[in-house]
């Protein structure tokens, strides 16, 4: 391994690979990419119902406590993260979502990001995308990621979409339709029954060149500088310290939890603070780990009055048939995402696109004995369906801050929901609109009571009561190391040189829909955004 690279990326999750892939097809360019976790190698990484087992290993996932505000939704919850290379591509619900156009022309007519509108932002999801349904003016062909659309498609989700008709919504095709609105089967980073991580994707068909080197369970404590330029990073590597040097830059893309740690731990971040904890200040950048915003979600659960749900097939003897159903042919439940359909709802009169996301299955989860990932998931004895909505353009704003100068301690992470007005009439229009859903007379044949939250939940207050006990993150947290404020619209570091943060981190506002593809276009911008910088040097 070279001693010194031109560029070192910090995390290999979604946006660190594709980072790696494009910036290491130079054969004169030395790459390292470093990642805390372990290879992907575990298979259960690679089924996609796979993701349960690997959400409650310890050596996988990163487990955080996220703490509630002074005001808002109260409540510690537990935000889980991958830990392996493909980081969470590697274990999340495999959904793939572009976000809306106007998430991205926000960005740019009202923010000044240039370079993040629609229309450069589209331009990369094609070239990412290889979807089975062909390319056309939106979707790509041909490009690395595959896009694929569920097997698993049933009758009771056939009456749901059915019922999303009765309330106005279109079927459509696919979930990235040009106005992002509708009902239908969801699409997945997935390919002939396998979970398509980013790992997958973007680094197993580059693993060959030699000047790409990556190296794993190692853990990047600080960035090193000599005055205001990174010039490296200092790192735990099996429980020894090693130090990577930096010709060109370190870009970071360690995540939304992470890349502000880091920053903070490298003295970046709000003076004060960093001075607390005993931290010199490189540079006072009071933004640093501000602006979390998250997707809050909210379960709804149904009893059924015969065999329409899955739940069954996840016990017993069944599973183990499931089990070899999939060794052998790579097909059945296990190949499937966890769930079924998905919608792009708004859920009250006057909205000028949608505001919430519905994601739906036939199982239900036993509430009850929830423990969180790390206990594993239990499924209910008797026949049920699920449905989970969240708002998708959350206002409301926590933070990710150090409690100590040591890099093995935790950050405390703030979540801070409903603390927003609007964040909390999205809240309890979502839940309304789940049950409408639920009430249509396409599903109502089908159903025998709602068992979550109950029918007894009936007011707003009810509703929010209801949030207290029975919401939980989407996983999907964006902003603490906003373009605008931390970075600029090139992603670079305000302050100091040499340094990049390159992951979902930077969107200053929520995206609308999942996040693990704008990840990945993050990488690709930041990939395109360096390289546009080298060869304007070398002229």
């Amino acid at each position: 391994m070279a001693d010194r690279f031109d560029y070192i990326i910090v995390g290999a999750g979604s946006a660190g690979c594709v980072l790696a892939n494009r910036l290491s097809a130079d054969p004169h360019t030395e790459v390292l990419l470093i990642e805390a976790g372990p290879p992907d190698t575990n298979p259960m990484i690679h089924m996609p119902k796979g993701f349960a087992k690997i959400a409650a290993s310890t050596q996988h996932c990163y487990y955080y406590e996220a703490e509630p505000g002074t005001a808002g939704r109260g409540g510690t919850e537990t935000w889980i993260r991958g830990r392996m290379l493909g980081g969470s591509s590697s274990i999340n619900g495999l959904q793939y979502q572009r976000g809306h156009a106007e998430d991205f022309n926000h960005w740019e007519r009202d923010l000044g990001l240039n370079g993040w509108g629609w229309r450069d932002v589209s331009r990369i999801y094609r070239a990412m995308e290889d979807h089975e349904l062909g390319g056309n003016e939106i979707r790509g062909a041909g490009g690395p990621l595959p896009i694929t659309g569920t097997r698993n498609r049933t009758l009771l989700m056939d009456k749901l979409i059915e019922a999303g008709g009765e309330l106005g919504l279109k079927q459509f095709e696919e979930p990235n339709s040009a106005e992002q609105e509708g009902i239908g089967y969801i699409f997945g980073t997935m390919k002939a029954g396998r979970r398509w991580s980013a790992a997958k994707a973007f680094l197993d068909p580059v693993r060959g060149r030699r000047n790409l080197h990556i190296v794993t369970d190692t853990e990047v404590q600080r960035i090193l500088f000599e005055g205001k330029r990174a010039t490296g990073v200092q790192c735990l590597q099996n429980g020894r310290p090693v130090s990577y040097n930096a010709h060109r830059e370190v870009i970071v893309c360690a995540g939304t939890l992470h890349s502000p740690k880091l920053l903070q731990l490298s003295g970046i971040g709000p003076a004060a603070h960093l001075a607390s904890l005993g931290i010199a200040t490189i540079h006072d950048s009071p933004h640093v780990g501000a602006n979390l915003r998250e997707h809050l979600l909210f379960t709804v659960q149904y009893r059924l009055n015969g065999n329409y749900s899955q739940n069954a097939q996840y016990s017993g003897w069944r599973v183990l048939l499931h089990g070899m159903r999939y060794a052998l042919l790579r097909s059945g439940l296990l190949a499937c995402s966890p769930y079924d359909v998905t919608a792009f709802v708004r859920t009250r009169p006057g909205l000028d696109r949608p505001d919430a996301q519905l994601v739906a299955g036939c199982m239900s989860m036993d509430l009850a004995a929830w423990e969180g990932f790390s206990k594993g998931i239990k499924l209910e004895s008797q026949p049920g369906a699920q449905i989970l909505g969240f708002g998708l353009r959350p206002e409301s704003q926590g933070s990710v801050m150090l409690r100590s100068s040591d890099p093995s301690v935790a950050p405390r992470i703030v979540h801070n929901y409903l603390t927003h007005e609007q964040d909390r009439q999205v809240a309890v229009s979502t839940v309304r609109y789940m049950r409408k859903l639920f009430d249509g007379t396409a599903l109502r044949p089908y159903i025998t009571s709602e068992t979550l939250p109950g029918p007894g939940v009936v007011s707003d207050a009810d509703i929010l009561a209801a949030y207290e006990r029975m919401s939980g993150p989407g996983y999907h947290a964006t902003g603490t190391c906003s373009m605008g404020t931390v970075v600029d619209a090139n992603l670079q570091v305000r302050g100091v040189t040499g340094l990049r943060v390159a992951d979902i981190s930077v969107l200053p506002t929520q995206i609308s829909g999942n996040t693990n593809g704008p990840a990945m276009v993050v990488g690709w911008r930041a990939a395109e955004l360096i390289l546009q910088r080298s060869l304007a040097s070398a002229a």
